[in-house]
C-alpha cells in the first residue's frame, strides 16, 4: 500500500498532466478489475479491491491538499464505501469531520473536491462537525445509519473515536427505536414495488428481497450489538451455519448481478430491465445454443427470483428474531393454542421439534390456525425452519389424505386471511408441496410485456383481487364488483379457480386446456360436489374468454351476446366468470385497467345477463332492438326541443344498421350535431369527454371520401391518443358517420377543455386539407416493447349473419398502424364498416369488419392473400414515412 501511495503521489507533485495522469491510473484500475470479473465467481474481492483503491487515491490527494492540516481533520468513508462494498459505478460517500475551530480549512477541501470530482471519481460529500453530525442523526434515521458505517480512511483517528463514542445507542436511537424506524422505512420501500419481489423488472437493490433487505439485517443486528460482520449473526444463535451459508450464497448471486448490470450499462444501474435480461442470461450460462430464445432468459429470471425467495425468507425469520429480542426482551408472552402450537409474543410455535414428524397434518393446520386468529401475527422462525425440514412429509400418501385436503380447503373458506397465508405458504414451500404442478410456476416468468409479475405471484394476486371484492373497505374502488360477490353462493369455488387459472402456464400445450385438466383433477380428489367441480374447471378453461369477447367483437350486436350467453349458460357462472375476468386483468399490470375495460365488461355482462334472464329459447329479435333504440333516442330527443320533423330529416338516410351499433345515448347525440349543422361546417368533428364506455368519443360527419379512416386514425395517433373502437357508417346519400372511441396513451380519460379543443380541431383541419403534416408523433413506444417483436399474422373469418369479412390483425403496435391500414383498404377497394382494437402492452389485435365494393364478404382465398400480403407489406418497418395523403 505504501508503495502505491508513494507513486500516486509523486505523480502529485512531478507530473505535469496530473490530471490525465490520475484519469488513467483509475481507468487502468476499472480495466483490470472487470478483466478479472467472472460471472461465474465470487466478486467479494473485487468490491473490496475497488474500495481499497479509491482508499489510495483519496489518501493521496488529501495529504496533498489539507498539508499538514491533513492531521487535524478526519477523511471518513460512509454508506456501501464504508462497507467497502464498491460495486464498478457505486457512489463513492465521504465525510470530512472537523472540529468547529477548522472552518478556515474549507478553501483547502474545496479545492480537494474539485480534483476528485475532475479526475471523474463524483464523490457524495459532506462536511460536518460532530455536534452537526449528532444532530443530523438524531432528526433522520437515514444519516444515523449512514454514521454506522463510517471507516477511517486517513486524518486524524482521535476525532474518528470520539465520534463513534457520540453515536453509540445508549446516547441516540436505541436499537428498539432504531429497529422500529427500519421496519417502517421497509415497509414504504415495500409499499413502492407493490409489496412483491416479483416484478419482471425487479430493482435489485431496493426491492424487496433485495440487497437492501440485507443491509437492513445487518443495521439492525450491528445497532443491538456494535458486530463487525454478519457472520456474528450464527455467534448470537440466530442463524444455523446452513442458513448463515444460504444467506451468504444468495448475497453472491446479487452481487455477481450487480456487477454484471454496472458493467453491462456503464453506470451505475440497479434495474433487471428487459434491455439487459438477454445478455446478462448469456453471462451466466443459461444461453442453450446461438439463438437467443425466450427460454433463457425466463431460466435465468427464475434463477434471480428463487434467489430472492430465499432471502425474503431469511428476512422474515431474522427480523422476527430481532423483534423478539430487541424490542420484546425479556417479557415474552406465551399462550396455548392447542396440542400442536404456542404463541410466543404473537407468533406461532410448535411445542416441541417432533410435531411434524407425529402429525404431518400440522404443516397444513398451522396455516389455518393464523387465519382464525387474528390476534397471531405469523410464525416463528424455529418453526419456519422445521416447516422447510419438514416438507418432505409433504407426499403422496399425504395429499391423498381425506383429512389434508379437508384442511386446505376449508382454509379457502375463512372470512379473513386467505391471501396471506397463501403468500406464507408459497414462501415457505408448503404450496408447491401440497399441489406439485405448482412448483412449475413458482417464480416463473412471463417473457412478454402484458404481465409484470411470475406467474405465481400473479395467480396470489388475482386471489387478492377475489378477496377484495368480498370487504367493504375496499368498496369503493369497484362497487360492481362488490355487489356480484354478494351473490356468490361459494366464494371458496372462485378463490380455487384463481389459484389454477395459469397453473399450466410454462407447460406445452393450451395452458387453459391442461389447467382445466389438473384443477377437475384437485377438485374431485377434494370430494367437491360435481356440480362445484364444474364450476371450477370450467372457469379455469374459459376464464380469458370474457375478456376476448369484450375486447374484440361487437357487444352490441344481439347475436353476439347470445352466442356469449349460451356458453356461459346461466347467471351463476356468468358472476364467478366475471368477478374472475376482472380480478384477473387487475393482477396482470395495474396500468392495463382502465375505465374503458371496466365499461366493456359491465356492458357484457349486463347485457349477457338479460339474455339469460329472459332465455335463451327467445333471443333478441333484431327489429326489435332497432325498434328499442330508435323510440329511445326520438323521445330523448324530443325532451331536448328537437321536432319530430327534424329528427326524421337527420335520420332519413341512415341505415337499420345504424341504430343497432349505436345507444339511443349515442343516436341523440349525432342527431343534435346533423340537425343543426350545414353544408358549410362539415367536415363536422365534435368530442364526448366522457361516454357510457368510460372514454372519449370523437365523432366526424362528412362527405364520404375514401381516404378519412387513415387520415383520422393518423391525426388521433399524432396528437398521443390511443383508439379502442372505431365505427364507420355510410349514409344511402353517401356521407360517412364515424366514431372513434380514444383515451390518452397513459390511459386516462381527456379533461381538459383545451386539449379536447385542439383534438377537434387538429381533426378537421387535417380532413379539409387532406393529409396529415409530419411532425413529431407523440405517440410513445415502450422502452420495453423493443425487446417483444410481435410477428404480423393476418387472418380472416366469416359474419355470415351480417354478411361481412373479418381480418384479424396481430401484430406490434406502433404510430400510425390503423392509418396504414386505412390506405390498404382504399387501395383494394374494400368497405370498413367498423374495428375493434385491442392493444396490450405493444401487442395490438385488432379486428376489422369489411365487405367488397359490391358489399359482399371477401372469401375467394386469392383475393384473402392478396389483402394479406398487402398489409403485410404497409405495416412492415420503414426507414421513413411521407405524408398522409388522399392520394
Amino acid at each position: 500500500m505504501n508503495t502505491a501511495k508513494l507513486q500516486i503521489s509523486k505523480l502529485l507533485f512531478t507530473s505535469s498532466d496530473t490530471l490525465q495522469r490520475f484519469k488513467q491510473l483509475i481507468k487502468a484500475k476499472d480495466a483490470e478489475l472487470q478483466q478479472q470479473f467472472d460471472p461465474q465467481k465470487s466478486v467479494s474481492h473485487l468490491i473490496k479491491a475497488k474500495s481499497d483503491f479509491i482508499d489510495l487515491i483519496l489518501t493521496c490527494c488529501w495529504q496533498h491538499f489539507l498539508s499538514e492540516h491533513a492531521n487535524r481533520l478526519s477523511l471518513l468513508a460512509v454508506g456501501g464505501y464504508g462497507r467497502r462494498e464498491l460495486f464498478p459505478y457505486s457512489d463513492i460517500d465521504i465525510l470530512v469531520l472537523l472540529q468547529p475551530e477548522d472552518i478556515d480549512h474549507h478553501s483547502a477541501l474545496a479545492n480537494f473536491f474539485t480534483f476528485l470530482w475532475d479526475i471523474g471519481l463524483k464523490p457524495g460529500q459532506s462536511v460536518r462537525t460532530i455536534e452537526q453530525c449528532v444532530e443530523a442523526a438524531k432528526a433522520d434515521q437515514t444519516i444515523m445509519t449512514s454514521l454506522m458505517e463510517n471507516r477511517l480512511i486517513t486524518g486524524n483517528s482521535a476525532l474518528h473515536e470520539f465520534l463513534l463514542e457520540q453515536i453509540t445507542p445508549d446516547k441516540i436511537w436505541p436499537s428498539s427505536e432504531f429497529f422500529a424506524a427500519k421496519m417502517e422505512e421497509q415497509r414504504l420501500r415495500y409499499a413502492k414495488f407493490h409489496d412483491t419481489a416479483y416484478n419482471l423488472e425487479p430493482n435489485i437493490k431496493e426491492g424487496p428481497g433485495g440487497l437492501r433487505d440485507r443491509q437492513v439485517i445487518s443495521w439492525v443486528f450491528k445497532r443491538h450489538y456494535n458486530a463487525s460482520s454478519i457472520r456474528e449473526l450464527t455467534h448470537y444463535g440466530f442463524l444455523p451455519e446452513s442458513e448463515y451459508l444460504e444467506l451468504v450464497a444468495a448475497l453472491e448471486v446479487l452481487w455477481r448481478i450487480r456487477y454484471a448490470l454496472h458493467l453491462l450499462t456503464h453506470r451505475a444501474e440497479d434495474r433487471l430491465i428487459f434491455d439487459y435480461q438477454r445478455d446478462l442470461a448469456q453471462q451466466f450460462g443459461f444461453s442453450t445454443d446461438d439463438q437467443q430464445r425466450n427460454e433463457d432468459v425466463e431460466r435465468f429470471m427464475q434463477f434471480y427470483f428463487r434467489t430472492v425467495q430465499g432471502l425474503e425468507r431469511l428476512n422474515e425469520m431474522l427480523l422476527q428474531l430481532f423483534n423478539e429480542r430487541f424490542v420484546c426482551g425479556d417479557n415474552s408472552i406465551t399462550s396455548a393454542v392447542n396440542d400442536h402450537f404456542v404463541a410466543i409474543n404473537g407468533y406461532l410455535e410448535v411445542i416441541d421439534e417432533t410435531v411434524f414428524e407425529r402429525n404431518p397434518l400440522a404443516l397444513l393446520e398451522i396455516f389455518l390456525i393464523l387465519e382464525q386468529n387474528s390476534s397471531l401475527k405469523g410464525v416463528r422462525a424455529t418453526t419456519i425452519r422445521l416447516i422447510r425440514k419438514s416438507l418432505h412429509l409433504i407426499d403422496d400418501a399425504f395429499r391423498q389424505n381425506k383429512a389434508a385436503n379437508r384442511l386446505f380447503i376449508e382454509a379457502f373458506r375463512q372470512p379473513r386471511g386467505i391471501t396471506d397465508q397463501l403468500r406464507r405458504m408459497n414462501r415457505y414451500g408448503v404450496l408447491a408441496a401440497y399441489i406439485p404442478c405448482f412448483r412449475n410456476i413458482v417464480a416463473r416468468m412471463q417473457y412478454d410485456l402484458f404481465h409484470i409479475y411470475t406467474v405465481d405471484e400473479h395467480t396470489l394476486f388475482v386471489i387478492r383481487n377475489l378477496r377484495h371484492f368480498a370487504m367493504d373497505k375496499h368498496s369503493d374502488v369497484l362497487p360492481f364488483c362488490n355487489t356480484i360477490f354478494l351473490q356468490i353462493s361459494k366464494p371458496e369455488l372462485l378463490y380455487l379457480a384463481g389459484l389454477f387459472h395459469d397453473i399450466a402456464k410454462g407447460r406445452k400445450g393450451d395452458h387453459s386446456t391442461l389447467g382445466e385438466e389438473l384443477a377437475r383433477a384437485f377438485c374431485i380428489q377434494h370430494e367437491l360436489s360435481p356440480h362445484d367441480t364444474n364450476i371450477v374447471a370450467w372457469l379455469v378453461r374459459n376464464h380469458l374468454i370474457m375478456s376476448m369477447t369484450a375486447q374484440r367483437k361487437d357487444i352490441s350486436d344481439p347475436e353476439v351476446i347470445h352466442q356469449f350467453a349460451q356458453l356461459v349458460g346461466s347467471i351463476e357462472y356468468l358472476n364467478y366468470l366475471y368477478l374472475l375476468t376482472v380480478a384477473d386483468i387487475r393482477a396482470t399490470n395495474p396500468e392495463l385497467w382502465n375505465a374503458w375495460k371496466d365499461a366493456l365488461l359491465k356492458e357484457l355482462y349486463s347485457a349477457t345477463h338479460n339474455a339469460l334472464r329472459r332465455g335463451l329459447q327467445t333471443p333478441i329479435n333484431l327489429s326489435d332492438r332497432v325498434l328499442e333504440n330508435k323510440n329511445e333516442a326520438e323521445l330523448e330527443l324530443i325532451k331536448l326541443g328537437l321536432s319530430e320533423a327534424n329528427i326524421a330529416s337527420a335520420w332519413q338516410h341512415v341505415s337499420e344498421d345504424y341504430f343497432l351499433r349505436y345507444s339511443a345515448d349515442e343516436i341523440a347525440w349525432h342527431t343534435i350535431a346533423i340537425a343543426s349543422s350545414s353544408e358549410s361546417d362539415l367536415p363536422l368533428v365534435l368530442l364526448r369527454p366522457q361516454t357510457q364506455r368510460g372514454s372519449a368519443e370523437v365523432f366526424i360527419y362528412a362527405q364520404n371520401e375514401d381516404a378519412i379512416f387513415s387520415l383520422s386514425t393518423a391525426t388521433l395517433d399524432q396528437l398521443g391518443l390511443t383508439i379502442l373502437d372505431a365505427r364507420i357508417m355510410t349514409t344511402l346519400d353517401n356521407y360517412v358517420l364515424n366514431s372513434f372511441l380514444v383515451l390518452e396513451q397513459s390511459g386516462a380519460a381527456i379533461n381538459e377543455l383545451f386539449r379536447e379543443i385542439h383534438i377537434c380541431t387538429a381533426l378537421r383541419n387535417n380532413l379539409l386539407q387532406h393529409q396529415v403534416k409530419e411532425q413529431r408523433n407523440i405517440h410513445r413506444q415502450s422502452r420495453q416493447a423493443l425487446h417483444f417483436p410481435i410477428p404480423t399474422s393476418v387472418e380472416f373469418f366469416t359474419d355470415p349473419v351480417n354478411g361481412q369479412s373479418i381480418i384479424e390483425l396481430v401484430t406490434t403496435d406502433h404510430a400510425g398502424l390503423l392509418s396504414k391500414v386505412g390506405r390498404v383498404f382504399v387501395k383494394l377497394g374494400i368497405n370498413l364498416y367498423s374495428a375493434k382494437i385491442s392493444t396490450i402492452g405493444s401487442r395490438a389485435e385488432d379486428m376489422f369488419y369489411i365487405t367488397d365494393s359490391l358489399l359482399q364478404p371477401i372469401i375467394d382465398p386469392t383475393r384473402q392473400q392478396q389483402i394479406r400480403e398487402e398489409l403485410l407489406k404497409a405495416l412492415s418497418p420503414k426507414k421513413s414515412q411521407k405524408p398522409i395523403s388522399r392520394n
